[in-house]
């Protein structure tokens, strides 16, 4: 299970459940306008049927962008119902930032099924994803404050994006490697910003404008914190989790925090790890599927290459950070929305499922 996953018990759960009550009804009111092979693979996306259109209770995802909208609009003492423009426009970003993601890293599989791209082909995927992010902004247009949120997410998520991409190719070591400071500053824009939009959207449509500023760094650390937890779950992840091949960022040479925090360490761990992966990372397909004209991965490499980074300690510095930034998002939340709330009991469970 994931951070956040709506099967986790007690008031989280509970938390994440209220909200997709109302969530996927007001989702699937979202895509129904769009052409019908789009919306057909919309649905497929979200979750709600298979790649031939037929109803099917596929993994729609965590749902925690949307839960946090609609949570916080209620923590801030509007009903939940508030905060539901704003859960569906973060929710309709998400999905389609992860269409456009799987493209870029040619990741075959999502919440153990076919990538979009993979089940449509590219221009099909692309074009559901454009339409995904049109319905989104479509969604809030108009609504001034909530917005312009959204609209700040949606540019930092591309320079998050970007900056991710650009580290491929950079050296794993030297003056130009990959910093853990950079890496964090990727991570506030590729994953916190969606959940800063999520938390400030929420407070201001829940009539609290004047605490989306907090809110919005209170997601943002948040993200970081996922961001840092998934990598781990990149590597060392169970399949039937994440729904990806195991090691899946080490095959494709992903600069990942555990990974970053060995080398940014340097000395003989640094300079044996970058070679390991040098021999590990394989340049097409993380299916383990090698591209026409690339060799296959070396598995042995792989796996000697995650042992190296547990070894010299990169999974216990990146869950550390992780707690470091959750800690300070909840601290963030104390300033602003205090009190025993549905949100606070969802992020507490987000920093459990970190520690």
């Amino acid at each position: 299970m994931t951070v956040g996953q709506s099967a986790a018990p007690g008031p989280a759960g509970d938390a994440i459940a209220r909200c997709r009550r109302l969530l996927e009804p007001a989702l699937r009111e979202a895509v129904s306008g769009l052409h019908p092979w789009g919306a057909r693979m919309a649905a497929f996306t979200l979750g709600w049927s298979d790649v031939d259109g037929r109803p099917a209770d596929g993994d729609g995802g965590k749902h925690l962008r949307p839960a946090i909208a609609m949570l916080a609009a209620e923590a801030a003492g509007a009903p939940l119902e508030a905060g539901l423009p704003g859960a569906v426009a973060v929710e309709l970003v998400h999905a389609f930032s992860l269409v456009h993601d799987d493209i870029m890293d040619a990741d075959e599989r999502r919440r153990h099924r076919q990538a979009l791209w993979k089940a449509y082909g590219v221009g099909p995927a692309l074009l559901t994803g454009d339409a995904l992010l049109a319905l989104a902004v479509a969604r809030l247009a108009g609504t001034g404050e909530p917005m312009r949120h959204l609209s700040r997410a949606l540019v930092e998520l591309v320079q998050g994006q970007t900056r991710d991409l650009a580290f491929e190719s950079r050296p794993w070591l030297g003056r130009d490697a990959v910093t853990v400071a950079e890496y964090e500053v990727m991570a506030a824009g590729k994953t916190g910003s969606l959940l800063a939009a999520a938390a400030a959207t929420g407070v201001a449509l829940g009539g609290r404008p004047e605490l989306a500023e907090t809110a919005w760094d209170m997601g943002c650390a948040f993200g970081v914190a996922f961001q840092i937890y998934d990598d781990v779950l990149g590597i060392w992840g169970d399949p039937a989790v994440t729904g990806k091949p195991v090691h899946s960022d080490l095959r494709r040479g992903k600069k990942t925090l555990p990974v970053l925090a060995v080398l940014s360490a340097g000395g003989p761990p640094a300079a044996e790890l970058a070679a390991a992966l040098d021999a590990a990372a394989l340049d097409g397909p993380a299916s383990g599927d090698p591209a026409p004209g690339h060799a296959a991965p070396d598995d042995d490499a792989v796996r000697h290459a995650a042992r190296l980074v547990e070894h010299a300690g990169g999974r216990r510095a990146a869950l550390d950070l992780a707690a470091r930034h959750a800690a300070s998002a909840l601290e963030l939340m104390d300033a602003c929305l205090p009190g025993d709330t549905a949100l606070r009991a969802l992020c507490l469970a987000l920093v459990d499922r970190i520690h």
